[in-house]
């Protein structure tokens, strides 16, 4: 498609000949007094379209984030973990927005938690809608606007966030980015840009179905923080009208920087009200998660559990951390104190589970996970160690639905196939093992164990050289290991 001569912008399609857009054959009409009443929108005294050679701060958002996530990637893989964060204790530490540590004084979490993402699929989409709102916003606002509302409607969504869901952690830029969208349909309704009827409508339209899916999209799907986008929302709709109406324009910079002044106080207000509301004190910010290391985070969650008996995510991270140490009976018991305080927690249920597992307990562990399951029948990795306690117990026939289970609930699940190939060979399917083995070399890549399994499973069928060859194989990869 052709880019119109004034401003750059894309052309529509099919609009053979024409060089202009309509946005700037309104503007060169208003600017002679020859506006109709169909476009009643008022004029910017330049075009709002930018040409600037140098990078926009659309794009230096988008890298803070992809960097900050690169980074917590690369923490993990460099400890011989998941090769993405363990959502949520990794976060916590990276300063993910939660309402004891956040209300309890550790305020810049109110920033932090924008900058940081649960996993692959949530930053994506996130940089997919700031790529998209974002440019538009700081081509129509200019840079500095932009950012301020940026910042100012992440800060509205995460204070929304801690006010309805204190106790649940809080990361991404959604916030932000519905902040945006608010901004820009307080602004094109009200009447900041001079924009054709006919193109105002769509983008209004546009950006109301944005709304409206996300908002819908996220009271159905468990873990979507959809108070955060609210509170991102109403910021952003707030600061919207009341550019449009106070300071439409660039050549008023200080009634725009007392409009943010303003809405800013307006948010510490809001932040000490919500404190207050939900009671936490500023003694635990002392108490909060600040560094990698995994014994001072125990003592943190200890300090934190002393303070706030009654707070459950805090006995189940505390429960996690004891795990990573192998204190198992430390774990066991921080999971129980939480199950007397909120018997239905899935999170917990499956945590005791993986403790009594690792202390060859498969009977306790398969009724902790089936506890799990009742209330989160569709949780990929409930269904996975359902199915590694019924293998425990030599059980390989139930243990192969429950993976077949997760894989049709997550059929990215990692080891998957791994397990139903082990559950198939014992129940002497060999066949289905070895196309499941192969299948989960494929995903995952050469692993020794894999490799001898695989082995095993030729040997079985009678394929003495291919078994000898993956026997070889395993060999070489273990050696590598032990370099």
């Amino acid at each position: 498609m052709a880019n119109c001569i004034r401003c750059g912008r894309q052309l529509p399609g099919l609009t053979f000949g024409k060089k202009i857009c309509q946005w700037c054959v309104q503007h060169e009409k208003a600017q002679r007094g020859e506006v109709s009443d169909e476009s009643p929108q008022i004029v910017m005294p330049t075009p709002w379209v930018r040409r600037e050679a140098s990078i926009g701060l659309t794009q230096i958002l988008l890298g803070a984030n992809v960097a900050v996530f690169l980074a917590m990637v690369g923490v993990v893989l460099a400890g011989g973990g998941n090769p993405l964060p363990d959502f949520p204790g990794d976060v916590l530490l990276w300063g993910a927005n939660i309402g004891p540590w956040t209300l309890g004084g550790q305020w810049w979490r109110l920033l932090t938690y924008m900058f940081l993402h649960g996993g692959l699929f949530h930053i994506a989409f996130n940089m997919w809608a700031l790529w998209n709102l974002g440019v538009l916003c700081e081509s129509l606002y200019g840079r500095w606007t932009f950012g301020a509302i940026y910042l100012l409607t992440g800060i509205g969504g995460g204070l929304a966030s801690v006010a309805w869901n204190p106790y649940v952690f809080s990361v991404g830029a959604s916030g932000a980015i519905f902040g945006l969208a608010g901004a820009l349909i307080a602004s094109f309704y009200l009447g900041e840009f001079s924009m054709p009827k006919a193109a105002l409508s769509g983008t209004l339209r546009s950006l109301a179905f944005f709304v409206g899916f996300n908002l819908f999209f996220g009271g159905l799907v468990r873990g979507i923080d959809n108070a955060c986008h609210v509170g991102g929302l109403i910021t952003g709709l707030i600061l919207g009208a009341l550019v449009a109406r106070v300071a439409p324009t660039h050549d008023k910079p200080l009634r725009r920087a007392a409009i943010f002044s303003v809405v800013a106080l307006a948010l510490v207000g809001s932040a000490f009200g919500v404190q207050r509301w939900r009671g936490f004190s500023h003694g635990i910010r002392r108490a909060g998660p600040s560094g990698n290391d995994p014994a001072q985070m125990i003592a943190q969650l200890q300090k934190i559990v002393r303070e706030k008996p009654t707070f459950v995510p805090a006995h189940v991270a505390l429960a996690k951390a004891y795990l990573s140490q192998g204190q198992v009976a430390q774990a066991e018991g921080e999971l129980k104190r939480a199950l007397q305080l909120e018997p239905l927690n899935a999170d917990a249920h499956m945590n005791l589970g993986a403790a009594y597992l690792s202390q060859e307990q498969p009977k306790d562990a398969r009724d902790e996970f089936a506890k799990a399951l009742t209330e989160e029948p569709n949780n990929a990795d409930a269904h996975v160690w359902l199915g590694m306690a019924l293998a425990a117990e030599q059980n390989p026939e139930a243990a192969l639905q429950e993976y077949q289970t997760a894989l049709k609930l997550d059929p990215q699940a990692e080891g998957v196939y791994y397990k139903i190939g082990i559950s198939q060979a014992q129940l002497k399917q060999y066949d289905d093992a070895i196309a499941s083995y192969l299948k989960e070399q494929q995903r995952s890549g050469d692993d020794d164990e894999l490799e001898t399994a695989l082995a095993d499973a030729y040997q079985a069928k009678g394929l003495t050289q291919q078994s000898q060859e993956a026997r070889n194989k395993a060999a070489q990869l273990k050696a590598r290991e032990t370099d």
